[in-house]
């Protein structure tokens, strides 16, 4: 397992990571498989959305934060980032990816994103890549 370091510039942000990952499927020189991510925290996730119009991932971060608030008189946990462990309930902390030919196996206008819900902070995610057959 290789892990990726992310850094994000804002409370909740898409931050692309495609590149990244495709770095860690190169060194491992394996042609056929999956990369397995996992972020090592509880309120950030990854998920594959368009990366060709950065508005996409605006709107995504925008309408989660519209459908679950920061401030809900209702949350318990006491640090104040209840809708973030929410946020990323839903996105999911990790994803599994196709490996073809080398390289990331994505549609044309797919990306793979860190989905930042609270931040600014330095974020980890874990690679591990595995061969087919």
């Amino acid at each position: 397992m290789e892990t990726i370091k992310v850094q994000t510039a804002r409370r909740e942000e898409l931050v692309d990571i495609t590149a990244l990952i495709q770095e860690v499927i190169l060194r491992s020189g394996v042609q056929e498989g999956v990369a397995h991510l996992w972020s090592f925290h509880t309120t950030c996730g990854i998920t594959v959305n368009e990366g060709a119009d950065p508005d996409v991932a605006r709107d995504i971060a925008w309408k989660l934060g519209d459908l679950i608030p920061r401030e809900e008189t209702a949350y318990r946990h006491a640090e104040g980032n209840s809708d973030s462990h929410v946020k990323t309930s839903l996105v999911n902390p990790g994803a599994t990816l196709l490996i073809n030919s080398g390289e990331l196996a994505l549609g044309t206008w797919q990306s793979v994103f860190l989905a930042e819900f609270d931040g600014p902070r330095v974020r980890k995610v874990g690679v591990q890549i595995a061969k087919a057959g």
